[in-house]
């Protein structure tokens, strides 16, 4: 099963809907027969599903129970050779599964087959179609990067310069993304999309003013209103919140509190020794702090390092030269402070100004840099 549920992953999330019912899939692909099997892997809440289908004469069928539409793959074995023995490269399909018909056919291979008869699956072929142009784009600037000498991949300024570029593309499929969902308020897949549009590190504002248009059919589902509460739990850590106070204990293992460094701004910095992009960012983080550090601003270290970790977590402070304090307790992604920011993904950070207060979010490379000229001016 891990040699091919990765492809789940880059499904949208599973959600809960209101109401259950059946879906039945009819595939007529080539002209396989026994032993050639098909495999159907999706997931039910914290349950992994994998059912198998026999083919005949191309033909096989699935069919199942389901709560509301999720991302499923179906691979196909055309030796009959079982699951396990399947490769990453095995002929496969990524679709929604909605309760109702779904038609796939194809003359050779499932990877080129066609789905109908499903409404959020003739959707989802759209807005891939619309966000495939971007990720051509995405292709080009990491295959660049790659290319590049070794050694200046290293740099922080090669870093920063694909981090922007890379940064416009994400405006850019955002964009996609915002403009599907209010064309197509009715959608299920509108629904998908605004937590997918969330990402790591989720701005409650948009996602709210997306949700706010979305037909209340749509709203009424169980996925709806499950979406509404995560957004209003988001709001807590939103730019122009508060920032919630914590207690966590710093290297030496005493204890030190957010609200201690009230009077000051302070980034709230998350990252972890075994993170390779929190690495390659601490370069920036170490620049902006020696810069600014003088002009009442100061940085606090998260750590989301393993119980087992802190000698690593100790020795990349000192190899990174992060002079600041740092806190950690050593729980991994299980650690209290990034719950209670709901950080889903490092590096990440929150800067709060004197009072208190979130005034921007997720600063990286250059923008780091500008924000902080923009509140102390050019030094």
């Amino acid at each position: 099963m891990k040699k091919i549920f990765f492809y789940i992953l880059a499904l949208c999330p599973l959600m809960a809907a209101a109401q259950g019912g059946t879906f039945t899939i009819k595939a007529q692909v080539g002209h396989l027969n026994a032993p050639a099997k098909a495999f159907l892997l999706y997931q039910l809440g914290a349950n992994k599903v994998l059912d198998s289908a026999a083919i005949t004469n191309g033909s096989f069928t699935f069919t199942g129970t389901l709560l509301n539409p999720v991302g499923a793959v179906i691979v196909m074995d055309p030796k009959g050779a079982g699951f396990e023995k399947l490769s990453q490269t095995a002929d496969n399909l990524n679709l929604y599964l909605e309760n109702g018909q779904i038609n796939i056919t194809g003359p050779d291979s499932i990877a080129r087959a066609q789905i109908t008869g499903s409404a959020i699956n003739d959707d989802n072929k759209k807005l891939s179609a619309q966000l495939a142009v971007v990720n051509a784009k995405a292709k080009k600037v990491v295959d660049a990067a790659n290319a590049a000498p070794a050694e200046e991949q290293k740099t922080a300024e090669f870093q920063n310069s694909i981090q922007a570029k890379l940064k416009v593309l994400q405006n850019e499929q955002q964009g996609v993304l915002k403009n599907f969902i209010a064309a197509n308020p009715k959608s299920y897949l509108s629904l998908l999309a605004i937590s997918s549009l969330g990402g790591p590190s989720p701005d409650a504002a948009m996602m709210e003013q997306l949700y706010t248009g979305l037909d209340q059919s749509i709203k009424d589902t169980e996925a709806g209103r499950s979406i509404k509460i995560s957004i209003e739990e988001l709001k807590a850590t939103a730019v122009g919140a508060f920032a919630p106070d914590f207690t966590q204990n710093d290297v030496n293992g005493v204890p030190v509190k957010l609200s201690s460094f009230k009077g000051k701004y302070v980034l709230i910095d998350f990252w972890a020794s075994w993170c390779g992009p929190c690495r390659q960012e601490n370069p920036n983080v170490v620049k902006a702090y020696n810069k600014y550090k003088a002009k009442n601003f100061t940085i606090l270290g998260v750590s989301l390092d393993r119980p087992d970790g802190k000698a690593d977590w100790l020795a990349a402070i000192k190899a990174d030269g992060l002079a600041w304090t740092q806190v950690s307790d050593l729980q991994f992604w299980s650690n209290s402070v990034a719950a209670l920011y709901f950080v889903r993904s490092i590096p990440q950070n929150f800067l709060i100004d004197p009072n208190g207060k979130i005034i921007a979010k997720n600063l990286r490379g250059d923008d780091l840099e500008n924000k902080l000229t923009e509140i102390f001016g050019k030094i």
